[in-house]
């Protein structure tokens, strides 16, 4: 004690000093702010370009400034456009040997390797409808659907346009529109027979639409009667905010069109298909169906299905 009383008695001014110096400590670290934020808005927004999410969200509770930045939806479209690509595989709960699986999912990164990154917005019975721009749409067993961000681990819940309908997950897909920057959930809704929605020769004539961010479905009628086994057998893809599945040729039942829906107009439109030579085709099963993307182009894949035979696929 008697040893500092000296110092202060001896060192004044310096004793002054340092003790400014502490009393100032958080000042100066206000001015550091003060000097980031006091930057352009445009060169930050170019900082945070280069950061992953992880950290963005770190950089959301800094300052309002900041997150002001970081959630705003020309922002989060900049980033997701620099942002690297992954893969991402899904496998869906099924039983084995009469051992039941849970779903699962997995991340491939950018160097094709499984990505360290953990994916829990899926759950044990969770089905996939869809994806778009790192976003999916997950069915699950409850009365309501999710849609699940995998860089932030966040789930959006939204109801079911129909409750209690049974298998009705193989009738739902995701859509994105790169002009209208819309998400959007569309919904097949089968023609229901006594009491059952989905049988053998089942139709729709309505889709049902949810565009996030709304608050309610919205049904839109097909210009005709479509077969709902195209759908639930070959799938559907968005391409360029179009939404793209197969259905059954007006002339004959054994060919197939294409049917798109365009999400921002939201009207449908029919392709035929090329006309093309099957091989003979007499004895064997029946041709399956499936439309896929590839490239940003729409692909049809057939191949015949038979029980003695090898599958012959064409493209």
């Amino acid at each position: 004690m008697c040893l500092q009383k000296n110092l202060v008695s001896r060192f004044p001014q310096e004793t002054r000093l340092l003790t400014m110096a502490e009393e100032t400590k958080p000042k100066k670290q206000k001015d550091e702010e003060r000097i980031i934020n006091g930057l352009p808005g445009e060169l930050i927004e170019r900082i945070f370009l280069k950061l992953p999410v992880s950290t963005l969200l770190r950089c959301t509770g800094v300052c309002k400034e900041w997150h002001k930045i970081i959630r705003d939806p020309q922002f989060v479209t900049s980033h997701l456009q620099d942002a690297p690509q992954c893969a991402f595989l899904f496998f869906p709960q099924e039983s084995i040997s009469g051992k039941l699986y849970p779903a699962d999912a997995i991340l491939i990164d950018e160097t094709w390797s499984q990505s360290a990154c953990a994916v829990p917005v899926v759950g044990p019975g969770d089905s996939l409808c869809g994806s778009c721009n790192g976003l999916l749409c997950l069915y699950t067993k409850s009365s309501t659907l999710k849609i699940a961000n995998l860089a932030t681990g966040e789930c959006l819940h939204l109801d079911k346009p129909v409750k209690n309908l049974r298998g009705d997950y193989f009738l739902y897909n995701f859509g994105f529109h790169p002009v209208t920057k819309e998400y959007k959930i569309i919904h097949f809704l089968g023609d229901s027979v006594e009491g059952h929605p989905l049988h053998n020769n089942s139709r729709f004539r309505v889709v049902q639409v949810y565009t996030l961010g709304d608050d309610k479905w919205r049904d839109i009628k097909t210009p005709e009667a479509l077969s709902l086994n195209c759908v639930k057998n070959s799938g559907a893809v968005n391409i360029g905010g179009t939404m793209y599945w197969l259905t059954e040729d007006m002339v004959a039942t054994w060919q197939h069109a294409v049917m798109t829906f365009d999400l921002s107009e939201e009207n449908f439109a029919r392709i035929q298909l090329p006309a093309t030579v099957l091989e003979d085709s007499a004895g064997d099963g029946p041709r399956r169906y499936w439309v896929r993307e590839i490239d940003g182009k729409i692909c049809i894949a057939t191949a015949q299905t038979c029980s003695f035979q090898p599958r012959r696929l064409c493209w």
